[in-house]
C-alpha cells in the first residue's frame, strides 16, 4: 500500500525554507545584492563587541570555523573589517570595522528595517512577537547541547 502524497503547507521544514526563500528575495531587494545576511550579522556584531577575535566571531553570529574563516576573508578584502595580532596572546587576531565598514553597516541597518516590515508585515504586532518567540525557541532547540 503507498502512501497518499504529503500536503507540504502542514510541514514546518517546508515551510521554513520557503521563509528563507522569501528572506533571501527581500534582503536582494531591500538591503543588499552585495553583502549578505551572515554578513551584515557579523558586521552588527562588531559594531556591538568591537575587537572580537574570529572564533567569538563566529559564534555570535552562529558560523562554523571554516565559514567563519571564509566571511572575515572577504570583508577584509573589501576593506570592511581589520584583523590584527592579540596584545596579549599573538595567536589570536583581533577584528574589527574599518571607517569604512561602519559606514556600509550604518547604510544597511535602515534597510533591514524596511525589508523587515516587509517580510512580517501581513502579521499583527502580537503575531511578530509571537513569530520571533516560537522561532527562538526552534532555534535554541536545535542548537548543539553541550555535554552534561
Amino acid at each position: 500500500m503507498s502512501l497518499p502524497p504529503e500536503d507540504l503547507l502542514r510541514h514546518p521544514g517546508h515551510l521554513m525554507r520557503r521563509s528563507v526563500q522569501a528572506l533571501n528575495l527581500l534582503w536582494a531587494q531591500e538591503v543588499s545584492r552585495t553583502i549578505t545576511s551572515p554578513q551584515f550579522a557579523a558586521l552588527n556584531a562588531l559594531l556591538r563587541e568591537p575587537d572580537l577575535d574570529q572564533r567569538t566571531l563566529g559564534r555570535r553570529v552562529s558560523l562554523d570555523r571554516s565559514t567563519t574563516a571564509e566571511m572575515v576573508a572577504r570583508l577584509t578584502a573589501r576593506g570592511l573589517i581589520r584583523s590584527e595580532r592579540h596584545s596579549r596572546d599573538g595567536r589570536r587576531k583581533t577584528i574589527a570595522l574599518t571607517p569604512r565598514g561602519e559606514h556600509v553597516l550604518q547604510q544597511l541597518i535602515p534597510r533591514t528595517h524596511v525589508m523587515t516590515e516587509r517580510l512580517v508585515g501581513p502579521l499583527s504586532e502580537r503575531e511578530r512577537k509571537e513569530l520571533l518567540r516560537l522561532l527562538l525557541l526552534v532555534v535554541r532547540g536545535a542548537e548543539p547541547q553541550p555535554p552534561s
